[in-house]
């Protein structure tokens, strides 16, 4: 994409213009009508659901009912009374407001910019990392920039560079994009979706069929708000819209040809490029939706002397990984959810009725003796205890599951009117998360999605889980709450609501969206040609720059063949060539390997099923270099469109790790 110097100055104006903007919208949420992107097992839970129940069944799905209610403010007052949460109104004791200027600086630094506030930082590594921002997300680095510099003259401190000076630099003027063409690129992209048939108003006579959505993941979630923000003062698409009831509809992200890109298919590497990018575009989207958030950080604690309550989640993984290498997830944690799974998602009132304090205290005495000699008995464990002690387990972490840093932005999502930006909210903060608990998250959601499927059986539905579970996420005596103000409804549902998107929608906020990638790729290519920006010819290279990162292998050529390495363990032990054509899919790719395999038995790592046929090791194609560090590829990959966006890149079939880098 070209870029301008319109761009430099736009992002001298000030916030209040956006800001603005916010203010103005019409806090009525947009409904827009698609195909389901959620999973098999989600799309015939709610469709059975949808026709099975009764009026008064959908009423309960659209608000939770007074005994889920009741549970919340039980399970607040549980919480209270728990050891350790005597005091817990008073945590702000046991919770570090940052120093003014502290909080925006190690954004900076969370966000890779912290270059910009270093005199003696590297101008090519400024213009790398802001060349990949769109205009929204490069005014949020601005304002926290601008900030930064006014808590430092308030403490009589000179500020290290004048923020203008960040964003006039002859390279920043060439990368920076330009205000009206970002803009363009987002409305053309929301157009195309708009024009779909499945936007239109749902007609009168299926307004009973569940309700559908559009999630639009090539546009920036900052930018889609822009837009979302200027049509809601438009009149004539008022009558587009209808207030949301409270029902949850299915969703959908369309693919597209790159595939879908989940959080365990990127590198390291890549994966802490990503979350830098969400950071940005997630301050971005606060600005544009007035939602101030305070980050906090938890005090020094005393080491606890449970072997699992009460011990960070990052010593028991690397306790956990002496025992199983790779496991992603606390060993007791899946012993908890697996016995739950097998024996307690069928009983009634599982999660909400309690088990006996008695039980559970020689339960816990009895795991933290013999889990890990295997001398635990089951048999004799009752589900309602277990259940108890999973929750326990959760909320007795030393720093909350949603983190102390993300834990209030997280709570914020409930003020958010309209579904689908909370959906982009709820997706950049799961991209924040560390990794222990993202995946710890990730297992505690399967986990209370199988609960929600019992339904019939167990009483349980997705407000009774969530409004269960939110107090044991959302309440930490490690950061203030409001949620404790005053027990009323409100602060319930919108707790609750969270937690059930959390549920939910599991599925597609565990993805990467596609506009991070693209960003994620532009930025590996901006670093790789780095060293072309210290010739003095500088204006002249840049434009050498975006004219080449434009020029791609050609389209017409007929049917280019590509060579693939074959990678056992971590060495290449052959190569297949794969001819590519427009309907050229990973899958395809990935079925010729198993056909040659099949011809060449010597080379074959398959095992002999009983009825004849070959089961092979779950491999898969992966995308190495270029402009990548290493992706795992979506089966329903377009391999010609892959072939074309990076062409530097190799392809190499290998098998998934036993247990990848993330849930």
């Amino acid at each position: 994409m070209p870029w301008g110097r319109a761009g430099s100055a736009a992002l001298l104006l000030l916030s209040g213009r956006v800001i603005s903007r916010a203010k103005a919208r019409n806090p009525s949420p947009t409904e827009m009508s698609v195909e389901p992107w959620a999973s098999p097992q989600d799309q015939a839970a709610a469709e059975d659901t949808h026709t099975t129940h009764s009026a008064s069944s959908q009423d309960q799905e659209q608000h939770p009912d007074k005994l889920c209610l009741d549970s919340f403010w039980s399970e607040v007052e549980t919480i209270r009374q728990g050891s350790g949460y005597t005091d817990l109104d008073c945590t702000r004791r046991d919770s570090k407001q940052s120093e003014e200027g502290e909080q925006e600086e190690q954004w900076l630094a969370d966000a890779g910019l912290s270059d910009l506030i270093n005199e003696d930082g590297d101008d090519v590594e400024k213009a790398v990392l802001l060349s990949t921002l769109t205009r929204t997300q490069a005014e949020a680095v601005q304002r926290r920039l601008e900030s930064y510099t006014l808590s430092l003259r308030k403490r009589n401190k000179p500020p290290p560079r004048d923020v203008r000076d960040v964003f006039n630099s002859p390279i920043a003027q060439n990368l920076l994009p330009d205000a009206q063409q970002s803009e363009d690129v987002a409305q053309v992209s929301m157009a195309s979706v708009n024009k779909s048939p499945l936007s239109a108003v749902t007609p009168e006579h299926q307004r009973g069929a569940p309700k559908e959505e559009f999630f639009i993941t090539d546009v920036a979630y900052c930018e889609q708000a822009v837009i979302f923000l200027k049509q809601a003062k438009l009149p004539q698409n008022k009558i587009l819209r209808r207030k949301e009831d409270g029902t949850l509809p299915r969703v959908i992200c369309p693919k597209c040809r790159l595939g879908v890109t989940r959080i365990q298919d990127l590198s390291h590497t890549d994966m802490k490029k990503v979350r830098q990018l969400a950071l940005i575009d997630m301050t971005a989207l606060c600005d544009l939706l007035e939602l101030e958030v305070k980050r906090h950080k938890t005090g020094k604690r005393k080491i606890a002397e449970s072997s699992f309550f009460g011990v960070p989640l990052a010593t028991l993984l690397e306790n956990d990984q002496k025992i199983k290498p790779n496991t992603t997830t606390p060993l007791f944690l899946q012993g908890l959810l697996s016995f739950l799974e097998k024996k307690g998602v069928d009983s009634e009132g599982i999660l909400r009725v309690p088990g006996s304090q008695s039980r559970i205290k020689l339960l816990q005495q009895n795991f933290e003796t013999n889990f890990y000699s295997g001398q635990v008995s089951w048999d004799e464990v009752s589900p309602n205890d277990a259940a108890a002690l999973l929750k326990k387990f959760i909320r007795e972490l030393p720093a909350p599951l949603l983190t102390a840093e993300y834990l209030n932005t997280f709570s914020a999502v409930r003020d958010i009117t309209d579904l689908k930006q909370k959906l982009h909210m709820l997706n950049l903060l799961i991209l924040l998360l560390p990794e222990p608990n993202r995946n710890t998250l990730k297992a505690l959601l399967e986990f209370l999605s199988k609960v929600v499927s019992r339904e019939k059986r167990n009483r349980m539905n997705l407000w009774a889980v969530a409004t269960i579970m939110a107090p044991n996420l959302f309440l930490h005596k490690a950061v203030p709450s409001r949620l404790t103000e005053g027990a009323e409804k409100g602060h319930a549902e919108k707790a609750a609501d969270v937690m059930r998107l959390l549920i939910r929608y599991q599925d597609l906020l565990w993805t990467i969206p596609n506009f991070l990638m693209n960003q994620v790729r532009k930025m590996n290519e901006n670093s790789n040609r780095r060293y072309q920006f210290y010739d003095r010819r500088i204006k002249n290279l840049l434009r050498k720059i975006h004219t080449d990162s434009r020029e791609k292998p050609d389209k017409n050529t007929s049917e280019p063949c590509r060579t693939v390495k074959i990678q056992v363990g971590d060495q290449v032990s052959g190569t297949m060539e794969f001819k590519l054509n427009i309907n050229s899919r990973a899958s395809d790719l990935l079925a010729q390997f198993h056909r040659q395999c099949l011809r060449s038995p010597e080379n074959g790592k398959g095992k002999m099923r009983r009825n004849g046929s070959v089961a092979y090791p779950d491999c898969a194609l992966y995308e190495v270099g270029g402009n990548i560090g290493e992706h795992c590829l979506d089966p329903d990959t377009h391999l010609l469109d892959l072939y074309n966006s990076n062409h530097g890149g190799e392809w190499v079939i290998k098998m998934k790790p036993n247990a990848s880098r993330g849930l």
